[in-house]
């Protein structure tokens, strides 16, 4: 079980943990389960990011009118109505919806949820989708040119110069694909070999990303159904997102920052992963997870000093792109609940960094 410290925010931060503080309150919560935990548990280990899309929820956000028997050109437009909310960001299947919905049937017109992991060994797609349209998948993949496996869970050999006949738009992420139909999940990668790996981990016979990320995935499901996310383990993220690749003057701001922040109290430790979250309606729920739950309630104060003030190495601060309507130190995690400013597109703009709040 987790204890959870919450810390709500107003205007501005003012976030001592003072023992008996008014603002302290704790609760118990368990772990929830869900599509992008799903997603990260079919995702290699050895994955360090993962991009998540439920293409249900976006349907429905967008009240969009479409299905298996839509042709690519309304999906192509369903996409668009889904970009202007920033809920495609996260996808590999964008750029080739309209050749995947026409040539396979498949797109982010059917299927339930996407997940996008990508690693130094490959990437893989993986797509959460009916029992039905599953198994109607190996015989499209047959008649496509495909070569069967010998096995129900093999992978169907395909590869880069067969897309390019069906369809010179699809991504060569398709070329491979195994499809797992009693449990409703169709993987697919531009290599077979990594292909297996991600097979392996989907039937549970090797560890998945989960072990690294399950807690900040967790804390970003608790309680709601994410439209779509951007996760990244420690090795990703404290390069990726951190300051570390910008120019001197701006690292050197950072350190500044960060001082000032821990010398208010609490302390800025490594991460050991991070995920964002856009939620029904527009709000982004962001979670760093950390070593221990002490590391956590420590850093829960600093890291929502540094997400209210400047945004260091992307131009002008935070305070213009969100209001941070609540920190919450829960269990080894630090969640910030976020409110974007109008017309600011936070999951697209903050899940690629610099991300001063993120630093490690």
């Amino acid at each position: 079980m987790r204890r959870r410290l919450v810390v709500v925010v107003g205007g501005l931060v003012a976030l001592a943990l003072v023992a008996g503080a008014a603002v302290v309150a704790y609760r118990v919560v368990t772990a929830p389960e869900g599509d992008l935990v799903r997603a990260a548990e079919v995702s290699p280990a050895s994955s360090q990011r993962l991009s998540f899309t439920d293409w249900a929820g976006v349907r429905e956000e967008v009240g969009a009118d479409v299905d298996a028997d839509s042709p690519g050109s309304v999906v192509t437009r369903f996409l668009d109505d889904a970009f202007a909310s920033d809920l495609t960001s996260t996808s590999a299947m964008v750029s080739s919806a309209a050749g995947l919905q026409d040539s396979f049937g498949l797109s982010p017109a059917t299927v339930g949820w996407e997940g996008f992991s990508q690693s130094a060994d490959g990437q893989v797609v993986a797509l959460g989708v009916e029992d039905d349209d599953a198994e109607a998948l190996a015989g499209t993949l047959d008649d496509l040119g495909y070569t069967a496996p010998s096995a129900d869970d093999g992978v169907w050999d395909g590869g880069a110069d067969l897309l390019a006949r069906v369809d010179p738009t699809i991504s060569a992420v398709f070329g491979y694909v195994v499809v797992l139909a009693d449990q409703g999940l169709v993987l697919t990668s531009d290599s077979r070999g990594y292909l297996d790996t991600a097979r392996d981990a989907a039937l549970g016979d090797e560890p998945s990303m989960a072990e690294e990320v399950g807690d900040a995935v967790g804390a970003v499901s608790d309680g709601v159904a994410p439209l779509a996310a951007a996760v990244a383990t420690a090795e990703w993220a404290c390069v990726e997102l951190g300051t570390s690749r910008t120019d001197p003057e701006a690292q050197a701001t950072s350190e500044r920052l960060v001082d000032a922040a821990v010398a208010e109290g609490g302390d800025v430790d490594p991460i050991t992963a991070f995920a964002m979250a856009e939620m029904t309606g527009g709000g982004v729920r962001t979670a760093l997870s950390f070593e221990t739950e002490d590391q956590a309630r420590d850093n829960a104060d600093p890291r929502a000093r540094l997400a209210s003030g400047p945004a260091t190495g992307q131009g002008g601060s935070f305070r213009t792109r969100f209001a941070l309507d609540s920190v919450v130190a829960d269990g080894r995690t630090v969640v910030l609940e976020m409110d974007p400013r109008p017309r600011q597109l936070l999951l697209s703009d903050l899940s690629s960094g610099p991300l001063l709040f993120a630093t490690c």
